[in-house]
């Protein structure tokens, strides 16, 4: 029987773990995928207070680390739900039950896809979400990233050292990043931009070997590549737990700055919940509220 449970090692999950050992709770987390989260993926972060430059990884390193030193157990597990048993939460994984006192859901948010024919069968195969994990097989070559904003404009820029040539697919007449970022790829030799077009393809059996584009005058253009990495934002997937947590109508966790749910002593942290800024910043104080706000709720049982 743990006092918390935190589903999410990303720095939300982390750092209510941080703040609930240091008020000498008993801490669980169950991440599923990869320690640290969607910031592992970062290849370089310029923007969190105190830390000029570091990357993604070096970020979730200190997280977990910190973690683990203040006594939190960190276990690989893919949570399926949570049972509200009153005073007893049970949270369920695919391998067996934990229970606890209370909850704090922070399970992010994961990349959202094109929706176009062949997707699917294509990702490892010239479709990838991530740069910083597969941007190396590119070496060379010639590839696309679709998307505008500020993780498009952080792929587009690692990319630019590796590949040949990068060809950025922006449905806006303008990017959408953040100023240093944009003047960045506005700079750089081997980066075309392709503005007012939408995807609306992709060729290739085994391996993609092209994307269509179409413009807003509705001419579609083929254009050869050999990868395509797509960045058109992040979608929640919650649904798992709309038992105990009321959504919005786009999926994410309905509920205010304080963290809290409709079920008592079950609380939401970080980029799943609805919000108008997500960034790593905004995560980590989301952490700290909820953590507060579980123990609280702890001391008061």
């Amino acid at each position: 029987m743990y006092d918390l449970i935190v589903i999410g090692a990303g720095p939300a999950g982390l750092t209510a773990a941080i703040y609930a050992r240091r008020n000498s709770k008993t801490v669980l987390v169950l991440e599923r995928g990869t320690f640290g989260g969607q910031v592992t993926f970062s290849p370089l972060i310029e923007n969190y207070p105190g830390f000029p430059s570091m990357s993604g990884n070096e970020f979730a390193d200190k997280l977990v680390d910190q973690a683990l030193s203040l006594g939190a157990d960190i276990e690989m597990e893919e949570v399926t739900g949570i049972v509200d048993d009153g005073d007893v939460k049970k949270v369920v994984t695919t391998g067996g039950v934990y229970e606890c006192r209370a909850v704090i859901i922070a399970n992010g948010v994961k990349h959202r896809k094109t929706g176009l024919l062949n997707e699917d069968s294509l990702v490892g195969n010239g479709i990838s979400y991530c740069a910083v994990c597969d941007g190396a097989f590119f070496k060379n070559k010639d590839v696309a990233v679709l998307g505008g904003g500020n993780s498009a404009l952080q792929e587009i820029i690692l990319l630019s050292q590796i590949c040949e040539s990068v060809t950025v697919i922006q449905n806006l007449a303008f990017l959408t990043g953040e100023e240093m970022l944009k003047q960045q790829v506005l700079s750089l030799d081997n980066v075309k931009i392709l503005y007012n077009c939408v995807l609306t393809g992709l060729n290739g059996r085994e391996y993609l070997t092209s994307v269509e584009v179409r413009n807003n005058e509705g001419e579609t253009t083929v254009v050869d590549v050999d990868g395509l990495f797509v960045a058109i934002g992040l979608e929640p997937e919650n649904d798992i737990f709309s038992s105990v947590a009321e959504l919005t109508d786009s999926g994410y966790f309905s509920c205010g700055e304080s963290c809290e749910t409709k079920t008592p002593g079950v609380f939401v942290a970080g980029d799943c919940r609805n919000k108008a800024i997500r960034q790593i910043s905004t995560a980590t104080s989301d952490g700290a509220v909820a953590a507060m706000a579980a123990c609280r709720y702890l001391a008061s049982k």
